[in-house]
């Protein structure tokens, strides 16, 4: 047993640090409600560098009470934020949805965060983003004139980036009809779903968007249920920001990066493929600070974007001040820095997706439910929490809903005594199931894996299913073929294994629903189960949030009765940030990080700063 996690070479003392040291970055509890006058003043400083006079405004505040995010000191103007990709950035345009983008930099969705509300309530760290934590961003408000259409009232004043072909003319309703129309194929010349609209098999509902007025537009629906409405219009335009019709109308569509032009606080001023990209910030941006309402954003001169695969040469970066983020690494690299370079933050977040061994579930042996069963009582869960993840996760197995989504599925806690026998680590009992479904010498798999994946934990499952009979091959493909080869076409014929796994869902549930559907695209596991099937129908069915959490909680254990997916510990990811990056505490979809990019990178870059004197005293 030892044997198998012996490579991690984890100390205690290690662990406690790492984190103390990610504690350390938290903001404070504090959730008094500021009830006293704050009075703003500005400053102004000029400083000569490299033969460039740069002149930095700088807002102050005096304050007598304070709001809790006093501490994280006075925002200023000025510096250029440096943020790290893995990947080549392909994604210019909304319509394609191809992989790594950066647009969110330049375009602008109808609804953000909430920039005031204190962590403590909600801290944005997964996907999903209950209703009541939700705030317009280019949208102002909106409401339900019926039970089947949504009106967004626009903000009044936004405009296009001062560059051809828009040349700042105003933002109105008529985009923002233009965008659904082009990506669901609802007119304006567009017929049908575009390619990254056909990942959300809800805009079927869709009936139609219209433009009532200047700021005014009009979504209709062809159900009624008020929480699926809400639930896809955050996911529509989670991955998708609003392009610039003149834009599309000249050049036919955005891929070439010299066409970017959106309403957002920063411009793509240049892009070398493979390498970097630079974006300046937008002097006419319409947006201002929230927290500090007289502050106009952004305040970041701009932000680099380098390019680099390969993550130890990443971390030499971090480590000398040459990057001021990382997104998404894996517990290893926060060690390594909290080792080398313990004033660097080491944020946990969860990780969006748990691991799990995937079983095409209609092909032997795996379409028998013991062989199912056996392959997860094989497998010692805390084993895997307390040694692989040094006691930094629950030793619990993911269910379809991540326990981040609070009020949402189904934890393991609340699972009967007879459930959670199911998934206890019991070796002879996996192999007594095997037998039972006339496999008493165990058999011979293999696994198709993404190399992008976590292999060693992959190895640790090896060993594991070894134990009990199950000799399991491990073949690994690049991130685009195995793509291609198990998500797309279902080729794989016995087993895979992903970066990201099929449980610990942080996304809409409603989209949950339906995602072990008979006949979906995201069914690669090749389930067909008449009762999951059913669910779908009945969170469209449900009339109240309660309702749909019900169906939710019962789809949660359907799944985890009939084992379609072999679970694993869901883990954290860490965010490696600079002490003197200013407003970011590992915020989802605010810095780069997810496969599609972060797809509100512009609203939180526009409220990041950079502490210039901390830098400066730090040598950097």
């Amino acid at each position: 047993m030892k044997n198998r996690f012996f490579w991690l070479g984890l100390s205690f003392l290690v662990v406690v640090a790492m984190l103390l040291a990610s504690c350390s970055t938290s903001t404070t509890s504090t959730t008094t409600k500021s009830t006293t006058t704050t009075t703003k003043t500005t400053t102004t400083t000029t400083t000569t560098q490299a033969n460039t006079t740069i002149t930095t405004t700088t807002p102050t505040t005096t304050a007598t009470a304070g709001n809790w995010w006093d501490s994280l000191g006075i925002p200023e103007y000025g510096g250029t934020m440096v943020m790290r990709v893995n990947r080549d950035l392909v994604d210019f345009d909304p319509y394609f949805l191809i992989g790594m983008g950066i647009k969110a930099a330049w375009t602008e969705k109808l609804i953000g965060d909430d920039w005031t509300l204190n962590p403590t309530v909600f801290a944005y760290t997964i996907s999903f983003r209950p209703s009541d934590y939700v705030k317009g961003y280019v949208a102002e408000s909106w409401e339900f004139t019926d039970p089947s259409t949504y009106v967004v009232h626009l903000r009044q004043g936004i405009h296009w980036q001062d560059i051809p072909p828009a040349n700042g003319r105003e933002f109105t309703a008529s985009d923002v009809v233009y965008h659904y129309h082009r990506m669901y194929g609802g007119g304006d010349g567009f017929t049908k779903l575009s390619p990254s609209y056909s990942t959300y098999p809800m805009v079927t509902y869709l009936q139609s968007v219209s433009a009532t007025g200047t700021y005014t537009v009009v979504f209709s629906w062809k159900t009624t249920n008020a929480e699926f409405i809400t639930e896809t219009m955050d996911a529509l335009s989670n991955d998708h920001g609003l392009e610039c019709p003149d834009a599309v109308k000249l050049w036919g569509d955005l891929n070439d990066w010299h066409h970017a032009i959106g309403t957002g606080p920063f411009i793509l001023k240049d892009f070398v493929s493979g390498s970097s990209a630079t974006l300046v910030k937008n002097n006419n941006y319409w947006g201002y600070d929230e927290r500090y309402p007289q502050n106009k954003l952004p305040y970041l001169d701009g932000i680099n974007v380098l390019i680099m695969p390969d993550n130890n040469t990443a971390l030499a970066a971090l480590r000398t001040g040459k990057i001021d983020v990382m997104s998404q690494m894996p517990f290893s690299s926060a060690q390594s820095i909290n080792k080398t370079n313990p004033e660097i933050l080491t944020i946990p977040v969860p990780k969006g997706q748990s691991p799990t061994v995937d079983p095409k579930n209609n092909v032997k042996p795996f379409n028998d439910i013991k062989v199912r069963q056996a392959m997860q009582m094989a497998i010692d869960i805390p084993s895997i929490a307390n040694n692989y993840y040094a006691g930094t996760v629950d030793p619990y197995p993911a269910s379809l809903t991540s326990k981040y989504m609070t009020g949402y599925g189904f934890p393991y806690p609340q699972w009967p005594q007879d459930l959670k026998d199911q998934y206890a680590y019991n070796a002879p009992a996996a192999k007594q199931l095997l037998a039972d479904a006339g496999y008493s010498g165990g058999f011979k798999t293999d696994v198709v894996a993404d190399n992008a994946s976590d292999l060693t934990l992959l190895q640790i499952v090896q060993s594991y299913f070894a134990d009990v009979g199950i000799i399991m091959e491990i073949r690994t493909m690049d991130s685009a073929a195995w793509s291609s080869f198990v998500r797309t076409n279902k080729s794989y014929d016995q087993l895979f294994f992903a970066v990201s796994g099929t449980a610990g869902f942080v996304f809409e549930p409603m989209r949950q629903l339906s995602f072990f559907e008979t006949g979906m695209s995201s069914d690669v596991q090749n389930v067909s189960d008449p009762v999951f099937d059913t669910f779908d129908k009945l969170g469209m069915a449900a009339t109240t949030i309660d309702e749909l959490k019900q169906v939710l909680k019962d789809a949660n254990e359907r799944v985890a009765r009939q084992h379609f997916i072999i679970s694993l510990p869901q883990p954290n990811l860490y965010e490696l940030c600079q002490p003197w990056l200013k407003g970011y505490s590992g915020q989802t979809h605010g810095v780069i990080g997810a496969s599609i990019g972060p797809v509100l990178m512009g609203f939180y870059c526009a409220r990041f700063w950079v502490d210039q004197n901390l830098k400066s005293s730090m040598g950097y």
